[in-house]
Parts: structure tokens; C-alpha cells; sequence
């Protein structure tokens, strides 16, 4: 059963949003000038707690001062960051009430397996946002204190060496994978819900490794885990001695972009309210405090840019995965 939590990311008092009044509501040109009226839920597709859910809670709270509205997060972990996006798709309505991260997964998913939605025909790409540093961490107490070590053991025991992620699909899950081609090794993927189970595998060694997003800062600092390397395209800030895939000697960036979509068939001045106040949400200078937190920065893309970028990324990611062979078949 999925992760849900649910709770309100309060708008500043005051704030008034008159637009509209008196209006027939009937009228789609009426609804947009009044939105939002209500509260809207925003859809967080990882249980509470990990990178994913702070950043995005940062986001929605300056969001929901432009608004004048509170935004309703709502924690729908599962399915590799997919079944939040998955229900918002088939059962919300396109009123801009519901809106939803759409991590990388939305795009790699349906061409994995058969999915309930269609990437390219069932959302409404808002605003684009982020992305992640990803990191390989092994609990402080394992030999292991280089990535070499990791691969060096998993040659000699093939399947042995575990690894947790948010789930398959993931660009954890594709990532390590394309890590043990190149090496030459085999290993084992667990799925997990989000960054607060993967962390907790590793750090009981349920797991040998975790590959997850930058949810273990506070664990590696207090140097419980140990982080072997990082998927960034060069070394980050907080851990400038920790390798990059290419210092390893692999040819990878993985930093897995997402943005917010609602449902298809949205009312564009709806969409271009929701953008614009995503858009002063990625400027603000606690929203970009919170992204370097967690080794995160700031990419925000309107409306028009994000839903060229994100069928472009559909295209990119359906040819990667027909190339490992990880494409459904038929």
C-alpha cells in the first residue's frame, strides 16, 4: 500500500483574490480570472521526509503566497515516483486543483512496461524545476571504502552485492544498471517507496549499497553512511572529494529533471497563473537556500519550454532503454 500523507502548505494571510467576482461561474473565461478559490493538492510522489518532499514543500509554500491559496501536499509514494502522476491523470479534474511533480520515471515507465497513462498525452506540463544529485552510500561500518571496492567484489560474487532504490524505473535503478554493464558486473536491485526507506536499508544493511538522491546528506555528515560517489557532471560543493561516474572512468551524468504538471486538458490562463507562480517560487532566495541544502539548484523552464523539453526527454529516454534492452516488448 502507498505512503500517504497529507498536509497544508499555509498561504500568507491577507492576500486577496478578487478577480472575476460576480462573474457567471459557468463561464471557463470566469473560473480562470477566480482561480484559485480553494485550496489546491499537490501531489508529491515520494513518502514524506526525502529530498524530493522538502524541496517541493519549499516550492509550494512561496507558490501559495503568489496564489493566495494553500497548497495541500499530498505523499503518494510508489511505483517508482509514478502512482501519484498515475491518479492524478486518470481521476483528477483539469481545473488546476491538482497538480503533480512529474519526475523522470513518468517518461521511462510506459516504455518499461504497460502503464495506465500515456506521458505525452495525459498531462499538462506546467512549470519545469530541478533536478537531483544522486549518490551511491554504504553504511560507514562495511569494508568498502572506495566504489572500486564495490566493483571489484561484485566481480568476484556475481548478484551478491544489493542495492536499494526508489524502485524500478528509476534513474537510480536504470543508472546502477548501466554502471554494471560498463563494469562488467552483476547486481541486485531492492525497490523501495522513497529516500527514507533506502536510507534505512543501508544503514541496517539490509542493503549493501543505496542509490538514491541527496536524502543521506545527514547521514553521511554524521558519518554513518559513507558516499562511494556521486552521478553529478562535475564534484558538488558539500562533498568535493567524492568521485563523479567519470572520474571512475564511466561515461554517465544522471541528475534526473522534474518539474509540475496537472491533468490534460487545462485551461491555458489557469496553466499561466500556476506557472508564473512557480516561477517567482524558483527565484526566492529560501526556495534556492533549500535546493542547496540537498545539492539542488534552481532550473526553471515556463510553460512552453518544459512541455518541448519533456517530449523531447520521452524520445531520449525510450531510445536509452530500447538500447539496454530494458524496452517492453511488443
Amino acid at each position: 500500500m502507498a505512503i500517504r500523507r497529507r498536509s497544508v502548505i499555509k498561504a500568507s494571510l491577507g492576500t486577496v483574490i478578487g478577480a472575476g467576482v460576480g462573474m457567471p461561474l459557468y463561464l471557463p473565461a470566469a473560473r480562470a480570472q477566480q482561480f484559485p478559490s480553494r485550496p489546491i493538492t499537490f501531489i508529491v510522489p515520494w513518502p514524506a521526509g526525502g529530498s524530493s518532499d522538502l524541496t517541493l514543500r519549499a516550492v509550494a509554500e512561496r507558490a501559495s503566497k503568489v496564489l493566495g491559496q494553500p497548497f495541500i501536499i499530498d505523499n503518494k509514494g510508489g511505483a517508482g515516483g509514478t502512482l501519484g502522476p498515475a491518479q492524478m491523470a486518470s481521476a483528477a479534474k483539469p481545473d488546476g486543483y491538482t497538480v503533480a511533480q512529474l519526475p523522470i520515471t513518468v517518461f521511462r515507465l510506459p516504455v518499461m512496461q504497460k502503464t495506465v497513462f500515456d506521458p505525452m498525452k495525459d498531462f499538462t506540463f506546467i512549470s519545469h524545476l530541478s533536478g537531483y544529485t544522486f549518490g551511491v552510500t554504504t553504511n560507514a561500518e562495511q569494508p568498502y571504502k572506495t566504489f572500486k571496492d564495490v566493483v571489484e567484489y561484485a566481480k568476484a560474487n556475481p548478484g551478491k552485492v544489493t542495492y536499494g532504490t526508489p524502485g524500478a524505473g528509476t534513474s537510480l535503478h536504470i543508472g546502477m544498471e548501466r554502471i554494471a554493464a560498463q563494469a562488467g558486473v552483476k547486481w541486485t536491485m531492492v525497490p523501495f517507496k522513497g529516500g527514507a526507506e533506502t536510507n534505512a536499508a543501508v544503514l541496517g544493511k539490509h542493503t549493501t549499497l543505496q542509490a538514491d538522491s541527496t536524502g543521506w546528506k545527514p547521514l553521511v555528515d554524521a558519518g554513518q553512511l559513507r558516499l562511494l560517489c556521486v552521478w553529478t557532471a562535475q564534484r558538488t560543493k558539500n562533498w568535493p572529494d567524492v568521485p563523479t561516474l567519470k572520474d571512475l572512468g564511466y561515461d554517465m551524468v544522471f541528475d534526473s529533471p522534474f518539474g509540475v504538471g496537472g491533468p490534460k486538458g487545462m485551461d491555458p490562463a489557469v496553466v499561466k497563473k500556476l506557472d508564473e507562480a512557480f516561477k517567482i517560487a524558483s527565484e526566492d532566495k529560501d526556495v534556492i537556500a533549500t535546493y542547496a541544502k540537498y545539492d539542488m539548484a534552481a532550473r526553471y523552464m515556463d510553460h512552453a519550454a518544459y512541455d518541448k523539453f519533456a517530449r523531447a526527454l520521452y524520445l531520449d529516454e525510450k531510445a536509452g532503454l530500447e538500447k539496454l534492452g530494458l524496452a517492453a516488448k511488443g
